[in-house]
């Protein structure tokens, strides 16, 4: 047996030497490549899916509601205001910006802006607590124009033949001018659309973009003489004063937790 191991142990040394010089022969290892860290917008279309399916058809329903009543509302003040309404005074910005038939598109796609902050929330308490902040703003709103009933100036020129705005002028009077609701709502949005993107983070082109939409629609407001200059600080005031309150108390949905599984969602919103 001794002879045997011996014999053996002979033959294990002798294979590992020559495992080592084979080695020696073969051109050194290349260095192992760093693993590229995963992009900002890898499965962000996945996560804004799953957002956008978390409680859908409240959020269909809930949204419905909330503009109807808003609607209600706006118009009663329209066509009922509680005096005579003051003409908001024109400023160098309006000269400047001067009417433009095309900004009816950024104008009306407000309506489709607004509805993206509260279609990304995932859990029904925030979706609440952020109809309270939003409805708030917008009672502020109406409450100055029953308390200050404004108007903008009576316009020189003649939209016939332009596609739209007949109906914009016969449904959105000159009333209700100041502040601008739509530019209040769209910097409110502005804020919780590009909170939402980095707290999902779905990249840097989807701030920018974002941020490109809201200066259309603001500009929109002068350009489509739906608004002027002064209406627009007063809707920013609004939206400055009420959105930074709204986005500490409303939870947001964040990316490490809304792909995770159904039990480990902790941190999706509050």
């Amino acid at each position: 047996m001794a002879t045997v191991g011996c014999a053996w142990l002979g033959a294990h040394r002798r294979g590992g030497t020559l495992v080592r010089m084979l080695e020696r022969q073969l051109p050194p290892r290349a260095p192992a490549l760093p693993t590229a860290a995963p992009s900002a917008g890898d499965g962000a279309l996945q996560r804004v899916v799953a957002c956008v399916r978390a409680l859908f058809w409240l959020k269909a329903v809930g949204t419905t509601a909330f503009m109807s009543l808003f609607f209600i509302g706006y118009f009663h003040l329209l066509r009922n205001p509680s005096g005579t309404a003051l003409e908001m005074p024109l400023t160098a910005v309006d000269h400047w910006v001067g009417f433009q038939p095309w900004a009816l598109w950024p104008y009306i796609s407000l309506w489709f802006y607004v509805v993206i902050p509260p279609s990304m929330l995932t859990r029904s308490g925030a979706l609440v607590r952020y109809g309270l902040w939003i409805g708030g703003l917008c009672l502020l709103g109406l409450a100055c124009f029953y308390l200050w009933p404004t108007a903008v100036p009576r316009q020189t020129f003649s939209t016939e033949g332009l596609a739209g705005f007949d109906l914009l002028r016969g449904v959105d009077a000159a009333g209700n001018a100041c502040p601008s609701l739509h530019v209040a709502t769209a910097a409110f949005s502005a804020l919780w659309i590009d909170r939402l993107v980095r707290s999902l983070e779905l990249g840097a082109g989807l701030r920018a973009l974002n941020a490109v939409w809201f200066v259309l629609i603001v500009w929109s407001t002068v350009a489509t003489r739906q608004h002027v200059w002064w209406d627009v600080v007063a809707g920013l005031a609004l939206a400055l004063a009420i959105a930074p309150m709204s986005l500490r108390s409303v939870g947001l949905p964040r990316r490490g937790d809304i792909m995770a599984p159904e039990g480990n969602r902790a941190g999706v919103g509050r």
